[in-house]
């Protein structure tokens, strides 16, 4: 029989306290998980799926993320293994597996031979951080994005979930859902950009946060001003303002082959933390 000593279940709101002290054990590298801990209180209503946790002589150990994303929390291979099982005893589908290197690839060992063949595997992810002021000068024409950039603004974020995801995500549907999102992001002050004479030429977003550390998501510049300089001043603004009235750190990841974006980063003081890995189907 399965109890709270040992094995895998879903963990609710009696046990945040326990999430949460868990996914501070590595604050930035966990700053999704947290940050949805934090904003539903592990409420399956309001998550869109669950959160597991592994116990082990009574004690949370692990934990991982099931909604759209399957996002592992301080997972060992034994505990990767374990909510492997159980994703494929419940049966649960997502779009991608992200996280640590190591976790995601053995959760992907663990279900792989009847999920089938995903779409693509980015297996080298370097995962960034900088906890300190920006190493070069903020763009000072960065700001905070207002409903009024809306119509300059959403195309900007469909062209680059497109061109880094390799699907629409107004596909199937999406448009409603991915333009409130955007929204809300500008609502929470979470959306930063430029604009050239009206014409947006920069932007970034706070995907997460946490008291500990934000996320950063979604960093475009135009195909036709790239090369400018204008993603690394761009950065430099979002990482001050960030870290001015948002979160201490700020962290992102990155796909190893995007020479151009690892250089703007490295420019700005952001340095390696970890590797990370996402699996998309």
């Amino acid at each position: 029989m399965l109890t709270s000593r040992h094995g895998v279940r879903v963990l609710g709101g009696d046990d945040l306290d326990q999430f949460l002290a868990l996914a501070e054990q590595d604050p930035v590298v966990n700053v999704f998980a947290d940050y949805r801990a934090r904003m539903t209180r592990l409420d399956p209503r309001w998550l869109g799926g669950e959160v597991w946790g592994r116990y082990t002589d009574g004690l949370l150990t692990a934990a991982c993320h099931v909604g759209a994303n399957l996002v592992p929390v301080q997972c060992g291979p034994e505990d990767a293994a374990a909510f492997g099982a159980r994703a494929l005893r419940h049966g649960c589908g997502v779009a991608t597996i992200v996280g640590p290197h190591d976790a995601v690839s053995a959760l992907w060992q663990s279900v792989r031979a009847r999920w089938g063949r995903p779409r693509e595997i980015r297996w080298n992810q370097p995962h960034l951080a900088i906890d300190r002021a920006p190493a070069v000068a903020p763009d000072p024409f960065v700001r905070p994005t207002t409903r009024a950039d809306l119509d300059e603004l959403y195309p900007a974020c469909v062209a680059m979930y497109t061109e880094e995801v390799g699907i629409s995500p107004e596909a199937g549907g999406g448009r409603d859902l991915y333009r409130a999102r955007t929204l809300q992001l500008i609502a929470r002050g979470w959306s930063f950009a430029r604009f050239d004479e009206g014409r947006l030429v920069f932007k970034a977003e706070v995907a997460c946060a946490t008291p500990y550390a934000a996320q950063v998501q979604g960093v475009w510049v135009p195909p036709d001003r790239r090369g400018e300089g204008l993603a690394t001043a761009g950065m430099a603004a979002v990482v001050a303002a960030v870290q001015r009235s948002i979160a201490p750190v700020v962290s992102l990841y990155v796909n190893d082959w995007n020479t151009p974006a690892r250089a703007a980063y490295d420019r700005v003081g952001f340095v390696e933390t970890a590797r990370f890995s996402t699996i998309m189907f």
